[in-house]
């Protein structure tokens, strides 16, 4: 069973990423488009069904399939996963964030510049990376 978990594992991290990846791409575009305009409202749509469709649950089974495999691979204790808990904590909270300017942009209210999106496009990238190598190498 633990192979299974860890498949599903890899799968929703796979999905999660590409949606925190592209989101704020969409963000980037969004800010371009004039208010009320149909590209726009196109936008809205996009931005709302990534999050709720893929987003949102690949980010919870991600949690509970990588909680499981913590648990029945007797990992807690290992300084590596700990760094690893941190960064998910972080990308989680990140999610949290995109989820906030979905409904900003959803509502017009976004206060933001392409600028902004396109610095914070890369901030899941650098903390894919950190969790990957702590997975992978466990330095610690």
């Amino acid at each position: 069973m633990y192979e299974w978990i860890k498949a599903l594992h890899i799968i929703a991290v796979i999905s999660w990423m590409a949606g925190m990846l592209y989101l704020p791409r969409l963000f980037v575009y969004h800010c371009e488009a004039e208010l009320g305009s149909k590209q726009s409202e196109t936008f809205k749509v996009m931005e709302r069904r990534l999050l709720k469709a893929i987003i949102n649950p690949a980010m919870i089974v991600t949690w509970f399939a990588g909680l499981y495999l913590a648990w029945s691979g007797h990992w807690f204790s290992s300084s590596w996963l700990h760094g690893k808990l941190a960064l998910v904590i972080i990308l989680s909270g990140v999610h949290g964030f995109f989820s906030r300017w979905v409904k900003d942009f959803a509502a017009d209210r976004n206060t933001r510049s392409q600028k902004f999106y396109r610095i914070i496009n890369e901030v899941p990238t650098v903390l894919m990376i950190f969790i990957v190598i702590l997975v992978v190498v466990k330095p610690f």
